[in-house]
């Protein structure tokens, strides 16, 4: 039998018990307000952050989508067109300190390393991963374009804050415990390989 996904319904602004019941595989589907980030917006951010800046929009309790989105005008308005998820270990410089601001959920593709883990850890906040390839599926959960900022670093670098309904499924990677699943199969996959080698190496028959 295999292990039971748990699946939660959320609305943002998130608060320190919905992220803290969050346990790594379980699936997640966000409504309210998010807002993307790329390696320079999240890089902008900070900065602004460190020279002392207000800030366009509000971390506390916010979900952070690392995704470049195509988004096009319609009129007065903006249209998301598709919001796939980007590699979030580009990200991984910037993400603890976005933590240590008060985001409660940061999503994308890929692993996290050891900085993150720690900031989840310290201050009650997860990653999750959102399917590669379903950008398409993505910009349907997205019911507004609520603004943008800092469009001067083109569109995928831009400050994106959508408003979303039942976005998802994000899938729990790093929980706020520090957990990591993703690490996991990393170490077991290596351990299988480093076998494999040693019994090569060795002479030993192989089978599969």
């Amino acid at each position: 039998m295999g292990q039971v996904v748990r699946k939660y319904y959320l609305k943002t602004p998130l608060r320190d018990c919905d992220v803290k019941k969050l346990a790594v595989g379980d699936a997640v589907y966000v409504s309210g307000t998010i807002c993307t980030l790329r390696d320079r917006g999240a890089r902008r951010l900070v900065e602004a952050v460190n020279r002392g800046e207000a800030l366009p929009v509000d971390l506390k309790g916010s979900l952070v989508y690392h995704a470049g989105p195509l988004v096009r005008r319609c009129g007065e308005w903006w249209e998301v067109v598709s919001a796939g998820p980007t590699t979030s270990t580009r990200m991984e410089a910037h993400d603890p300190k976005l933590i240590a601001m008060g985001v409660k959920a940061i999503v994308g593709k890929g692993r996290l390393l050891e900085g993150t883990r720690r900031a989840c850890r310290e201050f009650g906040a997860v990653y999750m991963l959102y399917p590669g390839g379903c950008g398409a599926l993505a910009a349907k959960s997205v019911k507004k374009v609520l603004a943008v900022y800092w469009l001067d670093l083109g569109m995928p670098e831009a400050l994106w804050v959508l408003e979303v309904k039942d976005f998802g499924p994000l899938y729990v990677v790093i929980d706020c415990e520090g957990k990591d699943l993703l690490m996991n199969h990393y170490l077991r996959v290596r351990g299988r390989r480093n076998k494999l080698v040693s019994r090569l190496r060795e002479g030993v028959g192989v089978h599969y």
